[in-house]
């Protein structure tokens, strides 16, 4: 499973404030995790022992501890799964494992791309590298999450309709998505939100077109972009690798700018800075380069 490195200053964990009428028993009530009377149970223990209701219900045997973690997740609104919920790729370790080293690398990059990036009214970003296998797709999915669990709206598009990803890593339908749009056979409503992240949408890349490099250059992606900007706070793009063809450049072009991805001890200097002179030469910015360590 892919690392990110240390990224320097290190992001604390971006946690909103508890909902003040979401308490951890109504969660459970709400979630039909406990009944009225099981709460009542506990309620009872709590007072006895001096127990947090959330303990008192583990202790009665109502809920697990799991459970309790995903009603603190909801009541901070910083949404994560436990090990086996939901039907995620097990790469999306932003949520399964949101307080791990990689995940903590993640978070303090969101905050670079928040100063450097998004925060210069900037809200699309390519992810582009040279080869295949380098992580972008990894890295794509798991931004979005920690984007969406800042509170950010956040769209992820697998722009890669050569060989797309996303829907796997989300366990998505693909049938529709970016190529369906841009050939003006679907809209947006191919962009679906994300189970347990509702910060969180995904647009596939849809069928695979036989003519991806012209689909991306038409003036129908510029307008896709342009309205999704408008919809979304952050909107990251999955791009193909850059040796496969120029999509990564035309995507990084209409997006406005690309984050670089470098696989530790497998990409090439020369690969790396040969795509980045293409995108800078469509008068788009290279914002910056991970190291991507196996």
């Amino acid at each position: 499973m892919s690392k990110l490195p240390d990224m320097g200053e290190r992001a604390g964990l971006a946690v909103l404030p508890p909902m003040p009428d979401r308490t951890i028993g109504g969660i459970l009530l709400d979630s039909g995790k406990i009944t009225s009377a099981g709460a009542e149970r506990a309620l009872r223990l709590q007072k006895e022992q001096g127990l947090r209701f959330g303990e008192a219900c583990v202790q009665l045997g109502l809920v697990s501890q799991a459970d309790i973690a995903t009603a603190l997740s909801d009541q901070f609104r910083y949404p994560y799964l436990h090990p086996g919920q939901a039907s995620f790729s097990k790469e999306l370790v932003a949520a399964y494992e949101p307080f791990s080293a990689a995940v903590e690398g993640l978070r303090a990059l969101r905050t670079q791309l928040l100063i450097r990036w998004f925060g210069t009214n900037r809200e699309a970003l390519a992810i582009a590298s040279p080869a295949r296998g380098d992580g972008r797709s990894y890295l794509a999915a798991n931004l979005a999450v920690v984007f969406s669990q800042l509170g950010e709206d956040t769209l992820l598009i697998d722009g890669n309709m050569r060989q797309p990803r996303q829907h796997t890593i989300f366990n998505l339908s693909n049938r529709t998505g970016l190529s369906t749009a841009l050939a003006a056979r679907a809209g947006t409503e191919c962009i679906e939100r994300i189970p347990h992240f509702a910060k969180l949408a995904v647009m596939t890349a849809g069928a695979v077109p036989p003519n991806p490099v012209e689909l991306l250059s038409r003036s129908t992606f510029h307008s896709l972009l342009d309205q999704l900007r408008r919809r979304f706070d952050v909107v990251l793009i999955d791009t193909p690798a850059g040796n496969l063809g120029a999509d990564a450049q035309a995507i990084a072009v209409r997006a406005g700018g690309a984050l670089m991805l470098a696989r530790e001890g497998r990409s090439r200097l020369k690969d790396l800075k040969t795509l980045s002179a293409r995108i800078i030469s469509g008068e788009a910015a290279v914002v910056g380069t991970v190291f991507n360590r196996l």
